[in-house]
């Protein structure tokens, strides 16, 4: 973690309270690993200079030092992305407070990725496949930007071979593209770059649902098998039960996370 330097103890005192994100110790394997999550978009790093295949040159670490929780979500840099290690293949369990480990999105960068749906830029890239199509057919429109349709198209078919006690979980699917913010904020929802999927809403549980404690902490709440969050990771898709925010319904392709 980066230290806090030259600020007051109060100030300091608060920040560590609300968790600074700081870069991980190991912050160039991390984003070596972000560059070989997306071959077909990222060439190299060099120095602070995260190099795109089409020449686009985007800052890596934007020089603000460790940031209070609600800036790291408001204002992720490209390493403040990587800084918060998913336990991918870990059973279902509380995670720390405010680890949200793929919450922090650049913005810069997922539009550039994907691009801005309020533009019209996305639904150049979408794509329909058809959820489940032996068990509950459902077309679902995401899209064809690093194959994520391929990847979700996967996913499908191997959640049909669970066993039929489990599609309550995930059927019908509750949603993939859709353009708009994250619930209370005004910040782009990965929806919105069709690259998530939510199941199960009327067996998901969302911290936002909850009433916090005395303290503010919210306690942890998740009814989604561990089976089928192990098919979405191994496909590379993150869940949202892994998060101290959590949103167990929430899966999004971001395989810079995962193993």
């Amino acid at each position: 973690m980066r230290p806090i330097i030259a600020v007051g103890l109060a100030a300091a005192l608060a920040l560590l309270a609300a968790g600074p994100f700081a870069h991980g110790a190991d912050s160039s394997g991390n984003l070596q690993h972000l560059i070989a999550a997306y071959p077909d978009h990222l060439e190299r790093m060099e120095d602070n200079t995260l190099l795109w295949r089409d020449g686009t040159r985007m800052q890596i670490d934007d020089g603000k030092g460790a940031k209070a929780f609600e800036a790291w979500l408001d204002d992720s840099d490209i390493e403040d992305m990587l800084a918060q290690p998913y336990p991918a293949g870990a059973d279902a369990s509380a995670p720390a407070r405010n680890s949200d480990p793929g919450r922090g999105r650049n913005l810069d960068f997922f539009v550039k990725m994907y691009g801005d749906c309020r533009k019209g830029e996305v639904v150049q890239h979408l794509t329909e496949i058809v959820w489940l199509p032996k068990k509950a057919p459902q077309r679902l429109l995401v899209t064809k930007v690093n194959g994520v349709d391929q990847k979700l198209a996967a996913v499908s078919a191997e959640l049909e071979k669970l066993p039929g006690t489990l599609d309550i979980y995930f059927v019908p699917a509750a949603g993939t593209y859709n353009c708009r913010v994250i619930d209370g904020t005004d910040r782009p929802s990965a929806h919105g770059y069709g690259i998530a999927i939510d199941i199960a809403t009327r067996r998901a549980d969302y911290w936002r649902w909850s009433r916090p404690a005395a303290d503010g902490s919210y306690a942890y709440k998740n009814r989604i098998p561990i089976e089928i969050v192990s098919i979405f990771e191994k496909h590379g898709f993150i869940w949202g039960g892994r998060w101290y925010h959590y949103d167990t319904m929430h899966f999004e392709y971001r395989p810079e996370l995962l193993p």
